[in-house]
């Protein structure tokens, strides 16, 4: 047994539940919202993951560093999330709902099709990099972490990654434009949104 585990075994645990605790009920909502945006239909065993992920923070107290538990736990549970989707199963169709929530389908089809398929076109790296930087508000130094690597290399594959997201944007509203189609104030508003943190 290393000094380390000693010290915690010999009476630390008391410290570490009271960080834990605190880790916990400051982080444990941006972890379980981490995993439901990057879930299919719902995220509806997010709460099963988030658990995991922080079941890893305790195991691996040790390891987190502190003051940059948030950017940890987000690494944590992309790794957690990868070996899920290893693992995927087919969703029961007794767990499908049977009366739908009162979003217009259509709507947010519409909303969301263009910014997904310019999404979809970008390298999942880009993809990653923008998504925790607009959806999880990540950036400098916790965007770098996260990623694992330097905060220049992160600055600058934040900047390709916006740079190829303003192309792949561009060259899907010309195509929309050509069939009739084009991007509404909202489609714009939502890629703008998802490149511009």
């Amino acid at each position: 047994m290393d000094p380390d585990e000693t010290a915690r075994a010999d009476g630390d645990d008391g410290d570490d539940a009271a960080w834990f605790d605190e880790l916990f009920a400051q982080h444990a909502g941006a972890v379980h919202r981490y995993l439901v945006r990057r879930l299919p239909a719902g995220g509806a065993e997010a709460e099963d993951l988030a658990a995991d992920v922080l079941a890893t923070a305790w195991r691996r107290r040790a390891d987190v560093p502190r003051g940059a538990e948030l950017p940890w736990l987000y690494r944590t549970a992309g790794f957690v999330l990868a070996n899920h989707r290893r693992k995927a199963r087919p969703t029961p169709v007794a767990v499908v709902p049977e009366v739908p929530d009162d979003v217009d389908p259509a709507a947010v089809a519409v909303d969301d099709d263009r910014v997904c398929t310019v999404l979809g076109r970008l390298s999942s790296r880009d993809r990653q990099v923008l998504l925790l930087v607009a959806w999880d508000g990540l950036g400098g130094d916790a965007l770098a972490q996260v990623l694992g690597i330097s905060r220049g290399g992160a600055d600058a594959a934040l900047s390709r990654a916006r740079a190829r997201l303003r192309a792949a944007w561009d060259s899907e509203t010309r195509h929309g434009d050509v069939t009739g189609g084009g991007a509404s104030a909202g489609e714009d508003d939502a890629a703008a949104q998802a490149g511009a943190r």
